[in-house]
């Protein structure tokens, strides 16, 4: 079932997620459910706070990507659609010590807003999938910028919260009238 996109101006997008607990039928549910919306949206993934639930729970699928990055799952490396989409819990990520980069991001709780973030290029990200197995998954590029992305969704920030200055003003404007669009829409 397609679910409702929360837009950047809820105040859910701003709260910190519940740790998962309960790895039962409504957790895969909402797995389908969260993977379902997110290819409706055409986006490659969505966090739980997206959808309206403070829960530390995320879903990330690069499916019929341009392969850019390298990645290693519990210290191997199996194809990308044995292990996508990813239901990630609880999800931990450090930083690999490597290069800053900047590339343009754009968010589904941001509709057709698009501008430039520096991230780490290289992570590790240790998560419960839906069953509660643990799993420990390294990556760069595309993968790991969409990781940082919805983990940061996930303690409540925002990928406006990580511009710079200079180049959230780019935007502002675009950003204030979504939040206004959005409050006024709640309201109703």
């Amino acid at each position: 079932m397609t679910l409702e996109i929360v837009q950047f101006g809820d105040p859910v997008l701003h709260q910190k997620g519940e740790p998962v607990t309960a790895f039962d039928d409504a957790l895969e549910t909402l797995f389908q459910d969260m993977v379902e919306t997110c290819i409706a949206a055409e986006g490659i993934g969505l966090a739980a706070q997206q959808i309206g639930k403070a829960l530390m729970f995320c879903v990330v699928d690069l499916r019929g990507v341009e392969i850019d990055f390298e990645y290693t799952l519990d210290g191997s490396q199996p194809p990308l659609e044995l292990f996508n989409p990813i239901g990630m819990c609880n999800p931990v990520v450090t930083v690999i010590e490597s290069p800053e980069t900047v590339y343009e991001e754009g968010c589904l709780s941001f509709p057709e807003i698009r501008a430039d973030v520096e991230r780490p290029d290289w992570i590790r990200c240790e998560y419960q999938d839906v069953t509660g197995a643990p799993h420990t998954l390294e990556c760069n590029g595309l993968l790991g910028r969409c990781i940082q992305h919805e983990v940061d969704h996930l303690n409540g920030v925002l990928f406006t919260d990580r511009m710079k200055k200079k180049v959230f003003k780019k935007i502002q404007a675009e950003v204030n009238q979504l939040r206004t669009q959005t409050l006024q829409r709640n309201r109703s």
